[in-house]
C-alpha cells in the first residue's frame, strides 16, 4: 500500500536506508539533502518504506502544487526492489488531489507507462570510468584534446579540495549573471549542501589555478551510489579560452578510471553543453520530465499561474 507521508512524520532513518539500499538511489533524495533544498517536502512511501518518493511542495495563489527544486536533477520512484512502469504509474497515481500542478523530474528508471500525456524524455550524460585512463581518454574528441593541451601549454595545475565558495564565487560573477531564478537564498543553500556533502565524505571541490595561482575554475563533485555527479562548476571566461575546465574533468577522470564508477554529466538539454559532454566520450541517458495539470478551467486558461511556477522552477545543474 502507498499513503501519503507529512514531512514530520516521515522516519528519517527508514527513508534514508530505502535510498541507501535502492536499486536506483541517487544522493537528491536523502532527506538532509532535501531539507536543504526544499521548503517544505512530503513523501510517498510504499509499505514499510520499500519503496519511496519524495513530494516537493508550495502554495501559490491558494494552490498546492509540485515542483523540483534546485540543485537536484532527478526524483522520483526509489525502490529496494524491481522497478517497472506500472509500479511508477502507481506512485503517480497515489499523488493526493490535494496537488492541483505538478512539474517534476523522475529518474532513469523510472518508466512512465501510456495514458500520460505531458511527458517529455530530458537528456544526462554518464561516462563510465570502470576501465582504464586510457581506454576512457581514447574516445575523447579531438577538440577536447585540443584543450587540454592548451591548459597545458597556458601552464594551469589543478588543485584540490578547495573552499566551495570560491567554486559559487566564479559562477555567480560570470555565468551567473544571466541565471535569474537562482537568488542570495538558493547560493547560500548551495554553499550548506555542499559543505554536508564533503562532510559527510560525499563531495568534494577542485579547482585550477593559473601560473600567478589565481584561482580560474572550479567544479563541485557529489559521490554516491556508485555514480559521480559534476553537480556545479565556474569558470572564468578567460580560463575558458584556455581550456580550463577539460583539463579539470579530465583531471578527475584520470584519478578515478579502474573504479566501479560512472561519472554523471547531470545533463543537458542545452546543445553546447551537451555537445562539450559528449566530447568525453559520454553516453546519452533520458529521465522523464512530467507535468500533471488539474487546475480549474479558467486556470488552465489563464497563463498566469502556469508562468508564476514555471519563474520558480530550478535550473538543473547541468546548465550551468
Amino acid at each position: 500500500m502507498i499513503r501519503h507521508v507529512r514531512h514530520h512524520e516521515i522516519d528519517k532513518d527508514k527513508w534514508n536506508l530505502c535510498i541507501k539500499r535502492s536499486i536506483n538511489g541517487q544522493i537528491y533524495a536523502y532527506t538532509w539533502f532535501l531539507d536543504i533544498v526544499a521548503e517544505e517536502w512530503d513523501g510517498l512511501v510504499e509499505n514499510d518504506y520499500e519503496r519511496i518518493f519524495p513530494l516537493v511542495r508550495k502554495r501559490k495563489l491558494g494552490i498546492d502544487y509540485l515542483y523540483q527544486p534546485a540543485f537536484t536533477q532527478q526524483l522520483g520512484v526509489f525502490s529496494m526492489n524491481l522497478l517497472s512502469g506500472e509500479v511508477t504509474r502507481s506512485f503517480l497515481e497515489a499523488i493526493p488531489d490535494m496537488f492541483r500542478f505538478a512539474e517534476i523530474n523522475l529518474n532513469t528508471l523510472n518508466k512512465v507507462p501510456p495514458g500520460f500525456p505531458q511527458v517529455e524524455e530530458w537528456l544526462t550524460h554518464e561516462l563510465d570510468l570502470i576501465g582504464t585512463y586510457e581506454s576512457v581518454r581514447k574516445d575523447y574528441s579531438d577538440n577536447l584534446r585540443r584543450n587540454i593541451r592548451k591548459a597545458e601549454h597556458n601552464g594551469l595545475q589543478v588543485v584540490k579540495n578547495i573552499k566551495p565558495e570560491e567554486v559559487i564565487r566564479i559562477f555567480r560573477a560570470h555565468r551567473g549573471r544571466s541565471i535569474r531564478n537562482l537568488a542570495d537564498g538558493d547560493y547560500h543553500r548551495l554553499r550548506r549542501l555542499v559543505y554536508l556533502s564533503i562532510f559527510k565524505g560525499m563531495g568534494e571541490a577542485n579547482g585550477v589555478i593559473t601560473p600567478e595561482n589565481e584561482l580560474c575554475a572550479g567544479a563541485i563533485f557529489l559521490k554516491s551510489h556508485r555514480k559521480a555527479v559534476f553537480f556545479f562548476s565556474g569558470v572564468t571566461p578567460e580560463a575558458r579560452s584556455k581550456g580550463a575546465m577539460s583539463f579539470l574533468i579530465d583531471h578527475y577522470i584520470r584519478e578515478h578510471c579502474r573504479q566501479h564508477l560512472t561519472l554523471d554529466f547531470e545533463g543537458s538539454n542545452d546543445p553546447n553543453l551537451a555537445r562539450f559532454y559528449r566530447s568525453f566520450g559520454s553516453k546519452e541517458c533520458h529521465y522523464p520530465h512530467l507535468v500533471i495539470n488539474r487546475l480549474p478551467l479558467y486556470l488552465r486558461l489563464g497563463l498566469k499561474f502556469f508562468q508564476t511556477v514555471r519563474s520558480i522552477r530550478s535550473g538543473i545543474s547541468g546548465v550551468w
